[in-house]
């Protein structure tokens, strides 16, 4: 099967690559990411019933699916999940690069009651960066990722993108290629710019490859790191620490907006240290706390704020 400009030799590896990315990188439940994958597949059946590849899907395909769906009765919440599901699997193929176009963006869910996502706490962040295993190679590295993501709010893409030219640690200030390629300066806290200043004589000595000559974090073998191996990284440090919540790269990223709400950032501020288009995008915080929006951004991240000196 081709795909876009990618490769698929069956249906099978393509399903499972999606449900790599919907354990790994979604990090969503078990009955989740099944729940998903079932809707992959009446996906698929609809497709092939028609005679349709995924590079031909349009959106009017996908609001016929959906009709089907309202016509055989099932609930608006099934609706929303099987739509959730499929934007899931079109950001999915559009991320790996197997379709240029995603027919699902404008799909409207039914109104339900908006959960919002987990969040860390300072003292759970904390015991992360604590229960890194000291002496390794990779412990310095680990550390500033850790104070990286939550200290700028990154997406994991934009972490393992992150070039050294492209960062300026005199002025705390790196630019960041967010998605559509759109680039943005993000300050960096104290913490993440002392992290990286010691972590860079160990990156040097790496035998670095020619792909990761000007990405910051590298692997053991010098080349760039991927978003899962990042995944890993969060995801058993959490468990280290002994948190229970489900933890990935994306909740340092909540964490960030969350307590700079609640420390009083304005929403605007938020939006553009995100990186969001829109600012309904970045809304969702509102719930948390909406009477603390008062003063700019970089005076209410936990990391940015001075220490006390005795």
């Amino acid at each position: 099967m081709n795909i876009g400009n990618r490769q698929l030799r069956t249906p099978e590896e393509l399903r499972r690559d999606f449900e790599a990315y919907l354990r790994l990188e979604r990090s969503l439940s078990p009955n989740t990411a099944d729940a998903y994958l079932v809707d992959t597949a009446h996906l698929m059946e609809y497709l092939d019933e028609r005679g349709l590849t995924l590079t031909e899907v349009t959106e009017q395909d996908l609001h016929l699916l959906l009709a089907t769906l309202r016509d055989l009765g099932i609930s608006a919440r099934s609706q929303a999940r099987m739509i959730a599901g499929l934007r899931s699997f079109f950001k999915f193929l559009r991320l790996e690069g197997y379709i240029m176009f995603d027919p699902s963006e404008l799909l409207e869910s039914p109104q339900l009651p908006r959960h919002l996502p987990d969040v860390l706490s300072i003292g759970e962040i904390d015991a992360m960066i604590a229960a890194i295993p000291q002496g390794k190679d990779e412990s310095l590295r680990n550390e500033a990722i850790i104070e990286t993501l939550y200290g700028s709010g990154l997406r994991v893409s934009e972490l393992v993108d992150l070039r050294i030219s492209r960062i300026s640690l005199d002025d705390r200030l790196m630019i960041v290629e967010g998605k559509g390629s759109k680039q943005r300066m993000v300050p960096m806290s104290p913490s993440s710019v002392e992290l990286i200043r010691e972590y860079l004589p160990e990156r040097d000595r790496l035998n670095i490859k020619p792909a990761g000559r000007d990405v910051l974090f590298l692997n053991r073998r010098g080349a760039p790191l991927t978003r899962v191996m990042v995944f890993y990284i969060i995801r058993d440090l959490a468990a280290l620490a002994g948190i229970q919540k489900k933890v990935s790269p994306h909740t340092m990223r909540h964490s960030f907006a969350t307590h700079l709400l609640e420390g009083g950032a304005n929403l605007r501020a938020i939006q553009e240290m995100l990186g969001h288009e829109s600012i309904a995008t970045t809304e969702i915080y509102l719930h948390l706390d909406r009477s603390r929006l008062r003063r700019e951004l970089l005076e209410h991240h936990p990391r940015y704020r001075p220490t006390k000196t005795s």
